[in-house]
């Protein structure tokens, strides 16, 4: 006989905001465009957001190295955010060429 384990609330933690692509995607296709739009739409809304983070990550780093910064967790937070969203940037990245190179192939 097994006790069920009560979950732990975690006090102060906000959750993750949904991805700038995640609300855009809807509304093109509701406007009508093509699927290669949204596409792109979307992608440049990923390179602005990860942008943004990259910013944000630097402004808490040099508060964090000045002594501005009382919660130290903010700026390792920011960091994380703005690496992880680097990473998955450079993946798709990465699929988008070898998807090229394998169409490129297919043509030769």
């Amino acid at each position: 006989m097994s006790i069920p384990i009560d979950p732990v609330a975690a006090g102060g933690v906000t959750p993750l905001s949904p991805l700038s692509f995640e609300q855009t995607a809807a509304a093109p296709a509701a406007a009508g465009t093509s699927g290669g739009q949204s596409f792109a739409g979307s992608l440049a809304a990923a390179v602005e957001n990860l942008q943004q983070l990259q910013a944000t990550s630097n402004g808490l780093a040099v508060q964090a190295v000045t002594g501005d910064l009382d919660d130290i967790h903010k700026a390792t937070l920011a960091s994380t955010r703005a690496g992880v969203t680097l990473d998955l940037m450079v993946a798709v990245r990465d699929r988008g060429v070898a998807a090229f190179n394998d169409v490129m192939r297919m043509q030769a």
